[in-house]
Parts: C-alpha cells; structure tokens; sequence
C-alpha cells in the first residue's frame, strides 16, 4: 500500500459529495465475511448499531494508534471519528510503524488501542511458525494471544487485507506463472517488500519453507514503494496487500498462495480490557457498527481516494461514515 502523509490536501465540496455517493453504495454489510468466518471476538458484541446520542460524555481520554500505511491511516480515522461523534475523546497517534513497534506501544500503555490483522497477531506477535487453517481459526488464535496481554479483540471486519505476492502480467505470461510455487521454474528471482518481509513467514521465510524457493533474492523497500520498483524493472516481484488500489489497473498479476502462508487477515479493534470498563458498552458497540461496514469494495474504494486519488484520510473516512449515516 501506498504510504500517505497527513497533511495531504483535503477533498474539495464536489469531491466529497461524489465521493460520499460512492462510498455509501460501498459500505453496509456484505453478508459474508472475506475470511470465511462470522466469528465475534472476545469483546466483541451480537449488536452491531451504532449507538444514538452521546453516551461518550464525561467518560476518560483514550489514545488509539495506527501503523504505518494509507488503510491503517483510513482506519484510524474511521474508529476514532465514529467515537468523537459520540461523545468520547479521543486522540490518535498516527504512523506509529509496523506491527511489533505498535505492539509496544500498546502493551506500554503509550497507547490504548489500535486496529490490527488477525494474521499478524495469530502469527506475528504470538510467535507462531505457521498460520491458523480457517478465520475462525486465526480470529480464535489472535484473540487468546491479547487476552493473555490484557486486551480485548473486538468484532472483525466483513474484509480482510491479506499479503500476497505479485508480478507484472508479462513477467507472469513469459515464465508460464500462475501460483507462487511456480517461480520454481524461474530459479533465482528478486522479490521486494518492507524490511520486516525478510523475517516473517508471510514473507522470505515462508517462501523458503513452504514453497522450497531457496533462490529468492530479497529487496528490501520503504513500505508503498514497491509497485514503482516493480514498474522500473528493479525487481521481478512484489509483497502485496489484497485491498492495493495498485491491483484494480489489471497490470499486475497475482500468484496464487497455494500452501496459505499469507493466511487470514480480518481487521480487529484491539482495546486495552480496563479502557473497555471504564467507555462503557456504547464504546464497544460503535466500534463494532465501524468494522461491520467495512466491506472489500469498500476498503479498496477508499485506498483508492487516499493512495491514488491523493484524498487525505481523515477526508474520505468522514465522506464514508456521513454517508453511512455514522456521523
């Protein structure tokens, strides 16, 4: 994903009513999760409607963090203006960095919640060697994992953003390439992603281990970079989120993930347990009425506005709950 910097223009009145437009036919529950999976998490709640009124009055501040790229930046956004719009306060720390720097900060109590992959925290942070075999799966393991650390996971997302790994379409045609087991037959490749790509196994290791590519050469580059070192020839291959706006151009070719290394990656609210008494059930519950709005098309329509269309976050979050009658 493209990172994107905070002080971006922001939508002009036109923009934002079509842009309000789309997002609303976007938005709204798909019926089917991404993941496969309708699993609630440990905090999470059967009721998904946002609470009417300002039952967040009075309540204590909370800091929420994001990472370090445009769809974190998007949610971000999303959580914490659907809580101010109830009342509570909040303030978010944005650009944290990666999974394992926001993980600290969290369990520092530097912040008290921040939204994160189901993947990442099952496998990532837990430790784990391998992935979960189902959403449910994964939502079970990253919910064990937190609670054990004191925090809660809430309801996940209908999407997910899973990684990937991808090609030009030419580069793919001229090697025959269909699934990521066939770089097998190219032999040595370049494959470039961010730093931390080097030791995950939604990365190097994983492309070793389980798909026996001994060969790779690993690029790193800064996270959102990728797609133009692709583009210039600096590398045959890429890391990628499934949710890229990059991806909807048809230049791209994605391998398939044959032996599931890149696994299930539903977003969830992670929330310090205490913070969670202390809010209420309103806090809970909007948090929840977010994350259920929170379709594929509607996560990539935003990326879009941000990555490509150069649309400042906290903008098209707004356009996206006004238009989903959440602000």
């Amino acid at each position: 994903m493209n990172s994107f910097s905070r002080s971006g223009r922001m939508l002009g009145t036109v923009a934002a009513v079509s842009l309000a437009l789309t997002l609303a036919a976007c938005g709204g529950n798909s019926g089917s999760s991404a993941g496969g999976s309708s699993s609630k998490g440990s905090g999470g709640s059967s009721g998904s409607t946002a609470p009417s009124g300002q039952p967040g009055k009075g309540k204590p501040a909370i800091v929420m963090g994001d990472k370090n790229f445009s769809e974190e930046y998007l949610l971000g956004e999303l959580y914490s203006q659907a809580l101010r719009a109830r009342g509570y306060t909040v303030k978010l720390k944005g650009n944290i960095g990666s999974s394992t720097t926001i993980n600290a900060a969290l369990q520092s109590g530097k912040i008290d919640m921040y939204p994160e992959y189901t993947g990442v925290i099952a496998t990532v942070l837990a430790g784990r060697a391998d992935n979960p075999k189902s959403a449910a799966a994964t939502l079970k393991a990253a919910t064990q994992y937190e609670n054990k650390h004191g925090f809660a996971v809430l309801n996940p997302t209908p999407f997910q953003d899973a990684d990937g790994l991808a090609s030009t379409k030419a580069y793919a045609s001229k090697h025959s390439l269909k699934t990521i087991g066939d770089l097998k037959k190219v032999g040595a490749f370049s494959y470039a992603g961010p730093p931390e790509n080097a030791t995950r196994f939604q990365g190097v290791v994983g492309l070793k281990k389980a798909y026996g590519l001994t060969k790779v050469q690993f690029k790193p580059v800064p996270i959102g970079s990728q797609y133009q070192a692709l583009d210039q020839g600096k590398t045959d291959t890429i890391a990628i989120f499934t949710t890229d706006p990059q991806l909807a151009s048809g230049k791209y070719a994605v391998l398939t993930d044959t032996k599931g290394i890149f696994g299930y990656q539903q977003v969830v609210p992670v929330v310090k347990k205490s913070v969670l008494a202390k809010e209420g059930p309103a806090f809970k519950q909007t948090l929840n009425a977010v994350s259920k709005l929170l379709t594929t098309q509607a996560v990539i329509a935003m990326n879009k506005a941000v990555a490509i269309d150069q649309k400042d976050p906290g903008a098209v979050a707004k356009a996206f709950l006004q238009a989903n009658h959440l602000l």
